[in-house]
């Protein structure tokens, strides 16, 4: 596999390839974290999740557009704008749908799947009717543009910076609502055991529509960052799905750590795979270490003891 290569080559294709892989990885860690809350604590299996991210592309495309032809000396900080309208918009979706439709379907994660597997096609084609069949994208701000130098054939993106960068600060604030804030407090109480929660006074219908929006939302956020280094199309979202679930698991449902370092390590390894093999035998590989692994430890890399 490395045959044809001197220890220079090497050095500049795996770093090459693992910025790339944390770019992946900034990504998945955004969807991941509105995954884990909603499927970590209300164990709803949300296949229309890949979907709420592409609403959050769209709006960030449509916020590209408006801030360029009606507001252009406002442009260069039009995507700060674009996160919060993505969050926004997903958010109150995310509300919408979990009053609708996913409060009736708690404790049936089967008929959860297929609701929300229905609900991502209905999406889907909502997009196609107005946003068109084929993929669109974003035009950056001039400072977002252009690389960063490394060494001599080691480049680096800016935009790609500002992913990981943003995802840092999304990462960070997940934490502060979950350990360090009241909210958080209820939520984990709901988790580790529902039925005292509620004796307690605590309102779990509210914590999990509100739980929801919030998941619904991160992946709105995700889709802003998404926007910066792929193209938006109406099923762009089922491309990150599967991976999406696979950080959740292999991490642990209930763990915001485990979810950072599944994360990062699913990423890394497809992103230097794919260079060396084709994309889908990296995937293959990649999803064979990590069933086998569950095989070892069924609970994920890290767990959090839960009371039923």
């Amino acid at each position: 596999m490395f045959e044809g290569y001197t220890w220079a080559e090497l050095g500049s294709i795996f770093v090459m390839q693992g910025f790339a892989g944390l770019i992946l990885f900034s990504v998945l860690v955004m969807m991941a974290l509105g995954l884990a809350i909603i499927f970590g604590q209300m164990g709803v299996i949300n296949m229309a999740h890949g979907e709420f991210m592409i609403l959050g592309a769209y709006v960030t495309y449509l916020c590209s557009n408006f801030f360029s032809e009606s507001l252009p000396a406002l442009f260069p900080g039009y995507f700060f704008v674009a996160m919060l309208a993505a969050f926004l918009a997903s958010a109150t979706l995310g509300v919408v749908v979990e009053w609708l439709l996913i409060r009736h379907l708690y404790k049936r994660p089967l008929d959860t799947l297929l609701a929300t597997w229905g609900l991502s096609l209905i999406l889907q084609q909502i997009f196609r009717s107005i946003f068109g069949a084929r993929e669109v994208g974003v035009s950056l701000p001039d400072w977002m543009m252009g690389s960063l130098a490394l060494g001599e054939s080691t480049e680096v993106p800016i935009n790609g910076i500002f992913v990981m960068a943003l995802t840092l600060g999304i990462t960070c604030l997940v934490y502060l609502w979950n350990y360090r804030s009241a909210w958080g407090a209820q939520m984990r109480a709901v988790v580790q055991n529902r039925t005292m929660a509620a004796a307690v006074g605590i309102d779990t219908e509210r914590i999990d529509r509100m739980s929801f929006g919030v998941g619904c939302g991160i992946a709105g956020i995700a889709g802003s960052a998404f926007t910066m280094v792929g193209s938006t199309g109406p099923t762009a979202g089922q491309l990150y799905i599967v991976d999406t679930f696979l950080v959740v698991v292999f991490g642990g449902a209930h763990s915001l750590l485990g979810t950072i370092v599944s994360a990062f390590a699913i990423s890394q390894s497809q992103s230097t795979l794919e260079f060396f093999l084709s994309g889908s035998m990296a995937k293959v590989l990649t999803l064979l270490t990590v069933v086998t692994i569950l095989m070892i430890r069924p609970q994920g890399l890290m767990s959090l003891r839960i009371r039923s």
